[in-house]
């Protein structure tokens, strides 16, 4: 990994940044130079390690290393409700002043087909994979001033019609998520706030790897001609380039990541 400091001292928000994508994206910014701010559902231990496991990066001024401003914060808050969100923002804010980017990671990926979804399935996807982010889009854009970025997570699995019908609940929550992307781009973009969302082919999580077979996982991993699964680390990549000021022409784009898997 090469870096160039391209975020330096911007202040960038994820969500479900304890582990996977979003502790990859996590430690990728606070490499190019980030304030980092994790946020966590519920599992202080997980969100702990992963503060731990954050790059030692110095601060680009003196001001920035104060004794009593830590360089990244822990914020526990459900990505799936409104309010938390709002107060997730406001607790950033407070400590930063303001908010540069804004990756929406937390998801759940439910697999259901139509015979087993419930309201209650529905609703909880919905609430943690595009109401919660939605929301936090809207609570998080007054704190961005022009150059702001806004990035969410969707998935390959989204624009491709072969995937099984267990997938049906989760393609249907992140297409929304797409056609808000687009959206959000023109409201935003009026104020010099790019919005963009990064979809991620089979990459190897643990949110992935769970319920499957070792022979399951690699007849996935088979679908990409690089015969592979794609890494957190990959993902984050992606997420630091639509976050540096080198994407400022990318807006409103769903940015795959998935080694030619879903194509």
């Amino acid at each position: 990994m090469t870096t160039n400091n391209t975020l330096q001292d911007k202040v960038v928000l994820i969500t479900g940044g304890t582990k996977g994508i979003g502790l990859a994206i996590a430690q990728r910014v606070v490499a190019e130079g980030a304030f980092a701010i994790i946020n966590y559902s519920h599992d202080r231990a997980a969100a702990e390690a992963a503060l731990a496991s954050l790059p030692s990066t110095p601060p680009s001024s003196p001001s920035s290393s104060s004794s009593d401003r830590p360089r990244h914060l822990l914020i526990q808050a459900d990505a799936s409700i409104p309010s938390q969100m709002r107060e997730l923002v406001e607790k950033s804010v407070s400590h930063f002043g303001s908010l540069d980017v804004v990756v929406a990671n937390a998801g759940t990926m439910p697999l259901q087909d139509l015979e087993h979804v419930t309201e209650e399935s529905f609703d909880a996807a919905f609430n943690l994979n595009m109401k919660g982010p939605m929301f936090l889009a809207q609570a998080a854009a007054p704190h961005m001033r022009a150059g702001g970025r806004v990035v969410f997570v969707s998935t390959g699995i989204a624009r491709n019609s072969g995937v099984l019908p267990g997938y049906g609940l989760y393609a249907s929550t992140k297409g929304a998520m797409e056609q808000l992307t687009r959206v959000l781009a023109k409201d935003l973009g009026r104020r010099g706030i790019t919005v963009n969302a990064v979809a991620p082919g089979p990459t190897d999580t643990e949110f992935f790897r769970k319920g499957k077979s070792e022979a399951m996982i690699q007849g996935v991993a088979s679908a990409s001609p690089f015969n592979r699964l794609g890494t957190p680390a990959e993902i984050a990549e992606v997420v630091a380039f639509i976050a540096s000021p080198q994407s400022s022409w990318v807006s409103g784009q769903i940015i795959g990541a998935n080694g030619a898997t879903f194509v």
